[in-house]
């Protein structure tokens, strides 16, 4: 694994806009407003060949006695303990604070490096505003602007070298191909984070009654048996119409993107509310994204303490049948309790199968023998209109062209005939004998003499 940097710093010196500016993203969530970072949220970072990660904690203000802040100044220490390295980031234009000493001073009962990174230097002329900061005992405070980029190779370089100090050679990498990357979404206050931390066993992420207290997309690896699992918890979807604030956008479309390099998505429902409008929705948008997706109806304890087991049943089979009428992939819908832990090692079980019949190659003459089967249940349409008239179409040849999702190839005698109906049998005929429920399945139907794919409606 690459080593880890931590950048910490009062709330409000800019650290999540430094960690943009040093990763050459736009991953952590900026805003004006102070408090927006929450979770420690690991980036990769790469200067001069020397790959690690550097880790956006939320600000720390240790007065304040709120118990959100007090859960994200846990998560900023917890990040500066897993770290080799660690960045404390002020800002040179307020001067040195109260709390800037406190957090130093954190630093130096720490058996880690540190760096003074003084922010908010935008010009010359803001440069000797970060002598002040001598006075923290961390040694030379490195000006620099997040905004502009001043002085950011400066700190990099200055990171790196005592990277090199604690391990001078880098490890391989390792090969993310057979990685599963899980996205944990849903509305806001389900429990995804709880679920998340369940799955980890201990608390990476902050739980709290609020709704929407996490913002960025948290990566977190899990391993689970022989596999290793990418887990990134997410911030709550709403509806377009009830996003309250830019944050709450930017956030949001975070989790988005999120689900877009998963290979993987678990839709988090209330159990007390059972699957949603929105929750389907949120389901379409994973699927839309290229992952293979299944619904998590959590709390479920809470009606187990409510029901009796026959209708608890009865509700479940209720909700499995209109999500397999909503829903064109047919996902499965499963049933977990992150409070308790019932059922959260089956949940990962099903995760970790999606992930494999995601990245699952068929070989050719078995598609084609399905090919065959699949004609002699259902006759392929005969065309209506134009030079289609009287004729019936013909597959002529299957294979499967990629994977993740997996996407596949029949060659016919005529697109023109190839009707949606008949596609869409095709495709569950395929996902029924594969048992590929809730993963995406591309096919691309050919003409015969044609090189170009076209991908069927």
């Amino acid at each position: 694994m690459p080593m880890k940097v931590a950048l910490v710093g009062y709330p409000n010196v800019g650290k999540s806009s430094l960690v943009n500016r040093l990763t050459g993203s736009r991953e952590a969530v900026v805003h004006a407003r102070p408090g927006v970072t929450r979770d420690r949220k690991d980036l990769p970072c790469e200067w001069n060949g020397r790959r690690f990660t550097l880790v956006d904690t939320g600000g720390i203000d240790v007065r304040d006695e709120d118990p959100l802040a007090s859960s994200i100044r846990e998560q900023a220490r917890a990040g500066v303990a897993e770290s080799e390295v660690a960045v404390l980031v002020v800002d040179a234009r307020a001067g040195l604070r109260p709390g800037d000493e406190e957090l130093a001073d954190l630093l130096r009962r720490q058996p880690v490096p540190s760096i003074v990174a003084a922010n908010k230097c935008d010009g010359p002329a803001d440069i000797p505003l970060a002598a002040e900061f001598h006075r923290l005992g961390l040694g030379d405070p490195i000006p620099v602007s997040a905004a502009q980029g001043l002085g950011t190779g400066d700190l990099l370089d200055r990171i790196v070298e005592l990277l090199d100090e604690v391990a001078p050679e880098d490890g391989e990498i390792e090969d993310d191909e057979d990685k599963v990357r899980l996205a944990v979404i849903g509305r806001p206050n389900v429990g995804k984070s709880s679920l998340v931390n369940r799955f980890l066993g201990r608390e990476r992420v902050i739980v709290s009654d609020r709704a929407g207290t996490t913002r960025d997309a948290i990566d977190t690896i899990l391993r689970f048996g022989e596999h290793e699992i990418t887990l990134v918890d997410t911030a709550g979807i709403r509806r377009a119409a009830k996003v309250a604030d830019s944050v709450e956008y930017y956030t949001a479309l975070r989790s988005r993107r999120a689900a877009e390099r998963a290979d993987v998505a678990l839709v988090v429902c209330d159990a007390t509310d059972g699957v949603t409008a929105q929750d389907l929705r949120i389901a379409e948008l994973a699927m839309k994204a290229g992952c293979a997706t299944a619904l998590v109806l959590n709390k479920w304890d809470v009606l187990e303490e409510q029901g009796e087991g026959e209708a608890r049943g009865r509700a479940l089979e209720h909700e499995r049948a209109r999500v397999a009428r909503k829903l064109r992939l047919r996902p499965k819908v499963l049933t977990a309790s992150a409070l308790t832990g019932r059922h959260v090692e089956r949940v990962l079980t099903e995760a970790v199968a999606l992930g494999e019949r995601m990245a699952v190659r068929i070989p050719t003459a078995e598609l084609n023998r399905f090919l065959s089967e699949a004609t002699a249940a259902r006759q392929p349409p005969v065309g209506s209109g134009g030079r289609s008239t009287g004729h019936r179409l013909k597959l002529i040849y299957m294979n499967q062209i990629d994977r993740r999702p997996p996407r596949f190839s029949i060659q016919v005698n005529s697109r023109a005939r190839v009707t949606r109906d008949y596609a869409y049998f095709l495709e569950n005929r395929l996902r029924a004998r594969y048992a590929m429920d809730g993963v995406p399945l591309i096919i691309d139907f050919v003409e015969r003499g044609q090189r170009a794919a076209v991908r069927a409606a």
